[in-house]
């Protein structure tokens, strides 16, 4: 009796240090299950995925600036994949292919505004170019446009815009316009106007 109570005694210790430790097990694992894999696949997945959201916040700041109608968001069967919510479709769910080519050209200038504020306060991210698509906006989306590369210049960065609109050359004030000669030659002109 005595040695059955002893072992009694034991096993209780046991299974106190078996639940302690199957705590810490779940913890572990599930860590594993989130982020771990042999060639960090796994958590290279999870930090994009933060990355993502935080851009996905910023980016969905500046839409709603440039059009109101849509919001960006995670697709929710793939890792980094986006789509659209158009919230005057009645919140429909759309994916990136179905914009026009304006509509795209606005959501991709708010993925890049988005990423430019991404940067901490130590850092800045100085330059920002965009090359063409302002063709594919209608007159309105091409002022919205317009508008926030000027704010975003106001806030102390650098805008390069390669476009042959008319409408968005008579608006910057400093120009690098390219001639074409033939024969593979051009010339450079530097123009500097006060706006």
């Amino acid at each position: 009796l005595a040695e059955d109570d002893r072992q009694r005694e034991t096993a209780a210790e046991m299974h106190k240090r078996l639940i302690a430790q199957q705590k810490i097990y779940d913890l572990w694992k599930g860590m594993a299950d989130l982020i771990g894999s042999a060639d960090g696949r796994k958590f290279r997945q999870f930090a994009q995925g933060l990355t993502l959201e935080r851009l996905l916040t910023l980016a969905n700041a500046h839409l709603s600036g440039l059009t109101p109608r849509y919001a960006l968001q995670r697709a929710p069967d793939g890792d980094i994949e986006l789509q659209v919510i158009d919230h005057d479709m009645a919140d429909e769910v759309r994916g990136i292919a179905s914009l026009s080519g304006g509509e795209r050209f606005l959501v991709s200038l708010s993925l890049a505004l988005g990423l430019a504020s991404m940067t901490g306060r130590h850092t800045l991210a100085e330059s920002l170019f965009i090359d063409e698509g302002f063709g594919a906006l209608d007159g309105e989306s091409l002022d919205i446009a317009i508008s926030a590369l000027e704010t975003l210049h106001a806030s102390g960065r650098t805008i390069g815009v390669i476009s042959h609109v008319e409408p968005m050359i008579e608006r910057i004030g400093v120009q690098i316009r390219v001639t074409k000669h033939g024969g593979g030659r051009s010339s450079l002109e530097l123009i500097s106007s006060p706006l």
